[in-house]
């Protein structure tokens, strides 16, 4: 059984490819915009060109585009191979790489729209302990109080803490994907943008 993970939510540009929970090749560049051109290339570079079984793509939060280039590409290589798509949530991913490397609960914290951030906590087994919120860094230090702190924004948030945090400066990365608790994966590929849209619809 092979899984195909792939995460185009933030700066990075990220995709691995599975045999059970082993990583058996990835590909990560961090590029920041550009990830529609790179995504399927970087794709047909892994081993058997990536082809799976199963498909796991990024739902966001993150980069309104690079969540859509993400969800499209998984769509359009599931219905190609006959394989299975799943999403999961870009923070839950987060936190797993923090945990991988540091234990108990862990505040995530990245790059948002407009100058707010995308955070959200989670307990020592990688669930989420609290709803995704798009803060203002100042709303963000009171909101969060765990004493780990992971994402492209910790080291930001460790600097304006009022509390002790050690930080962990990451960006999400598809090759940790096999960690993400599985009752956090879904059928549903919806994106999750974290805050409302900026445009409403006018009032009658």
């Amino acid at each position: 059984m092979r899984m195909l993970a792939i995460d185009t939510s933030g700066e990075a540009c990220s995709v691995a490819l599975f045999e059970g929970d082993r990583v058996i090749d990835a590909r990560h560049e961090t590029i920041g915009r550009g990830h529609a051109e790179r995504v399927v290339p970087m794709i047909s570079q892994l081993h058997g060109q990536g082809k799976c079984d199963e498909i796991l793509v990024s739902l966001g939060p993150g980069s309104f585009t690079g969540v859509r280039i993400g969800l499209a590409a998984a769509r359009a290589l599931g219905i190609a191979w006959n394989a299975r798509v799943s999403g999961y949530p870009t923070l839950s991913l987060i936190a797993a790489m923090a945990q991988s490397k540091m234990a108990g609960p862990v505040d995530a914290c990245m790059n948002g729209g407009h100058g707010e951030w995308f955070i959200q906590s989670f307990d020592a087994g990688g669930l989420p302990a609290s709803e995704v919120m798009s803060r203002t860094p100042e709303e963000a230090v009171i909101a969060l109080t765990a004493a780990n702190v992971a994402g492209n924004r910790a080291s930001e948030f460790a600097r304006i803490a009022a509390h002790e945090v050690r930080p962990m400066e990451i960006v999400a990365d598809a090759g940790f994907a096999h960690a993400i608790p599985r009752c956090l994966r879904t059928k549903v590929l919806s994106p999750i943008y974290g805050r409302s849209p900026d445009a409403k619809a006018p009032a009658k």
